[in-house]
């Protein structure tokens, strides 16, 4: 279990406190497109030579993030499923056992439409398990298609889970439909999701556009602000500018000389 400690600011009038408040294990299915467009080859290359895939950077992200999440607290729980079979698997906190499940994930053929009813049951019956344990549950969907938008049938105010989504997907063309596809996915987490759910998309190809999304995914669902106020991680490439006009500024500077 992870607890907020009361913290005070400030004295007099000004005086606020932040109430203790339980902060619940999660138990998180983290759902993997497995249809043939992830697949795809990306920008990154691998360390044989050759493009990694989609299916290949999401599951070294997913390992990541699965170290990472299990070190801020060993009681997360992890289980996997994919659009073709949503059954998920025992959750567990053995990251060994865990990436053992990962790995054995592969690719299918086309599987056509893409309907996440079925995710979105097995979900509702794992979240109802996981309170009845004192955890929350966490749905990760990562989904490829670019030309598949994805549907779904859930009673509007039946919010049982979390959903996060990240959507890689090919660049925008007479042939697909990136932002149809793109606004189906925000629908369904605005619509299913009992606190702020995240969404990310890329058609970039890159490794990072997968790795940095998996990087915010770290943050616990009960102490999330809202995604458009978020302002991480840092883009260092932004800093640069700001430095060399520090820096620039400090050459004409006349204390500068005798600092």
């Amino acid at each position: 279990m992870e607890t907020d400690r009361a913290v005070v600011i400030g004295g007099g009038a000004s005086r606020y406190a932040l109430k203790p408040t339980r902060i619940n294990s999660e138990d998180i299915l983290i759902c993997v497109d497995v249809d043939a467009e992830s697949m795809a080859e990306m920008k990154t290359t691998g360390t044989n030579g050759r493009p990694l895939t989609r299916m290949e950077c999401v599951k070294q992200a997913i390992i990541l993030f699965i170290h990472n999440k299990l070190s801020i607290n060993p009681d997360h729980r992890f289980a996997f499923a994919t659009l073709s079979k949503s059954a998920a698997w025992d959750f567990t906190s053995d990251a060994a056992s865990a990436i053992a499940s990962l790995r054995g994930l592969s690719a299918t053929n086309s599987s056509g439409r893409a309907d996440l009813t079925q995710l979105f049951r097995v979900a509702a019956h794992e979240a109802k398990i996981s309170r009845a344990q004192n955890r929350i549950l966490r749905v990760i969907l990562i989904y490829c298609r670019s030309s598949v938008r994805p549907t779904h049938e859930w009673p509007l105010k039946q919010k049982l889970f979390t959903l996060d989504v990240m959507y890689l997907h090919d660049k925008p063309s007479p042939d697909n439909c990136p932002q149809d596809v793109y606004d189906s996915l925000v629908d369904a987490v605005e619509h299913i999701s009992e606190y702020e759910g995240y969404i990310f998309e890329s058609g970039q190809g890159l490794a990072r556009s997968v790795f940095k999304p998996m990087s915010i995914l770290l943050s616990h669902p009960q102490q999330r602000c809202a995604q458009e106020d978020l302002d991480i991680p840092k883009s260092l490439a932004k800093k640069v500018p700001v430095v060399e006009a520090a820096s620039a500024d400090d050459n004409h500077n006349p204390q500068a000389m005798s600092q």
